[in-house]
């Protein structure tokens, strides 16, 4: 599970990047929350969740960590799609996919807090 979040984390941290150089070339900075979150919620909280999950194997086999996984894969790029849809086309119709996907995002956060304080202390 560690290298599965650390592999995902740095595709995250691309895209956040290539949005950041098009919004400086462009000079266009409507998207700074999307690069923001794309960046923490992807490249640095997966990179600690790998990191984590790297060193605490026994951890990263549970259904917990398999749960967090999908839940914060498949939230973060619902609710940061959704918002840069929304940015893009100046429409708030659609705030509903980011409820969504943050609620998806933090019961993630949820099962990972619960996953690292069942471990058993050396």
């Amino acid at each position: 599970m560690g290298v599965r979040f650390l592999k995902i984390a740095v595709v995250y941290f691309f895209i956040a990047v290539c949005l950041g150089l098009v919004m400086g070339i462009i000079q266009d900075f409507s998207y700074t929350s999307v690069h923001a979150h794309l960046n923490l919620l992807g490249w640095v909280s997966m990179s600690i969740f790998g990191l984590i999950y790297s060193i605490y194997p026994s951890a990263s086999e549970t259904k917990l960590a398999k749960t967090h996984f999908w839940l914060h894969n498949l939230g973060v790029p619902i609710m940061q799609g959704v918002l840069f849809i929304e940015l893009l086309t100046d429409n708030t119709s659609l705030t509903i996919g980011i409820i969504i996907g943050s609620i998806m995002v933090v019961i993630g956060v949820l099962l990972f807090m619960i996953n690292i304080l069942k471990l058993k202390s050396s």
